[in-house]
């Protein structure tokens, strides 16, 4: 008994210490992606910018919605704007492909010359820390159920809205609440 309460123990002491070294921060600053050339990406670094976070598949229905976050980050990067592609072979094994070979469709076929993560579990109890915290702070109707599901997140690290798979990246409403959230 007391050795399975010593591991137990040591295990949450464990989880604790990992969770800590990947937080940086407070709100979606705590959290760190793996970018998709294998280097951290700390959404600390983004602090002070507005984060529209979207999960991405390349042989989705609604992968021209890359051209759209393209569009969409050019036009507001220099505003304060990152866009953040976080691809994921969650939904219909639609992002089967490397990390290589993603990045590689993503500028080839749409330009994309915004931030990538590695490709990322984002729907269920092995869903990436950002997701299971996003999830919390919107609820079961909040979480992404498709793919070219998308967060904002404000330049404190807030998750301040979100929006379905349908919701075209540049859509009015999108860009309406982007504005609302650059920093002045």
């Amino acid at each position: 008994m007391r050795r399975t309460t010593l591991l137990a123990t040591l295990a949450v002491a464990l989880v604790a210490t990992v969770g800590a070294a990947r937080a940086t921060g407070s709100g979606a600053h705590a959290f760190v992606f793996d970018g998709i050339d294998g280097a951290p990406l700390p959404l600390e670094s983004f602090k002070g910018k507005a984060v529209l976070v979207v999960n991405t598949a390349s042989l989705c229905g609604f992968t021209n919605q890359y051209a759209g976050l393209q569009a969409v980050w050019e036009r507001y990067r220099e505003k304060g704007l990152v866009v953040l592609g976080v691809p994921s072979n969650d939904f219909g094994g639609q992002e089967p492909g490397k990390e290589a070979d993603i990045k590689e469709f993503c500028e080839t076929n749409f330009a994309v010359d915004f931030p990538l993560a590695a490709k990322t579990t984002v729907s269920g109890t092995a869903a990436h820390p950002f997701y299971r915290w996003a999830g919390d702070q919107v609820g079961f109707v909040g979480r992404p159920r498709w793919n070219f599901h998308k967060y904002l997140i404000a330049p404190d690290g807030r998750l301040v809205d979100w929006f379905s798979t349908a919701t075209a990246p540049d859509a009015p409403r999108v860009r309406a609440a982007i504005e609302a959230v650059l920093p002045k």
